[in-house]
């Protein structure tokens, strides 16, 4: 998975000693782990294959280009992993299979999610540690969501249209997918590693040379794709200066502990901010290669000028300057965050409680993390965060006093001010326990900041009601219900 990448030392990939030996010795010079350049490496590499693609391929016959997909991802999966990769090829026969002999079905669908998260959960059980590794589960999430979104949209492709959604009736297979393309969508370069996840209606268009802003020719993407490289680059600068010096172990030594509690609660925030930035770096690099083969075309705006970012896993942007958690939800891992909604959230509908949907939506994004109490931790802090911050907006909104100070040009740089330091802050808080992964290491943390996060929103979560209470003047809550 994308949030295992640049992490620490995983198992060592089998192939071409040689080559591994001297790759080990440039990772030592740079201060990181063999198989961490070898993921940056692959990442890179999709670059030459893009060039490769457009200038031969792009036209070609679609079992070709399914054929280099399948190729060249498998090649990646091997020089990463070794013989490892098997992991990923038997899954990806097994849908296959599951497609061609359940048909159609919702037998289909839950077989296909059964099978793919329990192939994920026992990859991650057998194979976890106490630190971040790169090692063979860490595609396999990608692949793990990319399997059950085919067979939902291969199900739905079965069903009348009048009976779908227009978004499902924008995902739904109608043809029947071979075992070689289901291949090429799965080991696509550009996405096989970290991600995004795209559908495959979407690789079809691009194998059937319909994602292009210039029909009959091969998309004029250099530049786009160029510019996100460029953004890629500088965070990985950011990343590779800082750290040394902002690290996760830092937060479990001694003197971490014996620093103030303010200064404990800057470094919290500071490394909060630093510690996405290496998955930053490695969607907007995979976005520039999805955007140079054509993959990250997203038809025309109003002004007529070609959009890319079909495969955007970052508003970047938004991302440094919104001062909500909801702001960098909506703009941090967009396509996983778009595939949680439309696969799991929207069909949880029938449950008829929202924050139920949403409380199962973060379960399930949790345990595809992995199996860490740390993950659940996060998610936990999530959930209790996105309610609080809709309450308090709601307040604000409703409060004529609060809106009226809100609305105070000259204060708003420090409520802005204010906002980020919250913000920042308890991003950190729940990052920590993402991060350091197993309840010894981030309670520890926790303890250290006197579970701050988990007193602050549990606090506010109560009185707020009775502040909306206070402030929000009757008639205000009956214009709201009119």
């Amino acid at each position: 998975m994308a949030s295992e990448a640049l992490g620490g030392a995983g198992a060592a990939a089998e192939p071409m000693g040689g080559l591994r030996l001297g790759l080990d010795r440039l990772a030592s010079s740079l201060g990181a782990s063999e198989q961490a350049l070898r993921l940056i490496a692959s990442i890179f590499l999709g670059y030459p294959l893009a060039l490769l693609y457009r200038h031969y391929l792009f036209y070609s016959d679609s079992y070709l280009i399914h054929l280099f997909h399948a190729f060249t991802g498998l090649s990646i999966a091997y020089f990463n992993f070794g013989h490892q990769f098997y992991h990923s090829l038997l899954c990806v026969v097994l849908q296959f299979l599951i497609l061609r002999l359940m048909g159609r079905t919702v037998t289909a669908v839950l077989t296909t999610f059964c099978v793919q998260m329990a192939y994920l959960l026992a990859g991650y059980y057998y194979t976890a540690t106490g630190t971040y590794d790169i090692k063979w589960t860490m595609p396999h999430c990608v692949l793990t969501l990319k399997m059950i979104g085919l067979a939902i949209d291969y199900y739905d492709g079965g069903k009348d249209q009048s009976s779908l959604t227009a978004e499902q009736q924008k995902y739904a297979i109608r043809g029947v997918p071979s075992l070689l393309e289901v291949a090429g969508f799965a080991y696509f370069y550009g996405a096989f590693l970290v991600g995004p996840q795209f559908s495959m209606n979407h690789y079809r268009k691009l194998v059937q040379g319909q994602l292009t802003d210039a029909p009959g020719k091969v998309p004029n993407s250099a530049v786009p794709a160029l510019k996100r490289l460029g953004l890629g680059l500088a965070y990985l600068v950011v990343y590779t200066v800082l750290s040394p010096h902002i690290t996760d172990d830092y937060l479990l030594s001694e003197d971490y502990e014996s620093r103030p509690f303010w200064l404990r609660c800057v470094y919290m925030l500071l490394w909060g901010k630093f510690v996405l930035y290496k998955y930053v770096t490695c969607w907007l690099v995979t976005e520039g290669v999805c955007i140079l083969t054509g993959l990250g075309f997203n038809g025309f705006g109003e002004d007529g000028r070609a959009k890319w970012d079909a495969c955007a896993n970052m508003k970047v942007w938004l991302f440094e300057t919104n001062p909500r958690f909801t702001g960098t939800i909506a703009s941090f891992n967009i396509n996983t965050n778009a595939w949680v909604a439309r696969y799991f959230f929207k069909r949880l509908k029938f449950l008829g409680n929202k924050e139920l949907s949403q409380a199962l939506s973060l379960l399930f994004l949790a345990l595809w993390h992995g199996l860490h109490s740390g993950y659940l931790m996060c998610f936990q802090m999530e959930f209790l965060i996105v309610i609080v911050e809709k309450q308090a907006a709601s307040l604000i909104q409703d409060s004529p006093a609060l809106s009226r100070l809100a609305a105070v040009t000259a204060l708003q740089p420090v409520f802005y001010l204010i906002q980020q330091t919250i913000h920042w802050l308890f991003m950190g808080y729940s990052m920590t326990a993402f991060c350091l992964f197993t309840w010894d290491k981030w309670l520890k943390v926790y303890r250290s900041v006197y579970f701050l996060g988990h007193v602050f929103f549990l606090s506010l979560l109560f009185t707020l009601p009775y502040l909306h209470r206070a402030l929000v003047p009757q008639k205000e809550k009956l214009k709201r219900m009119e």
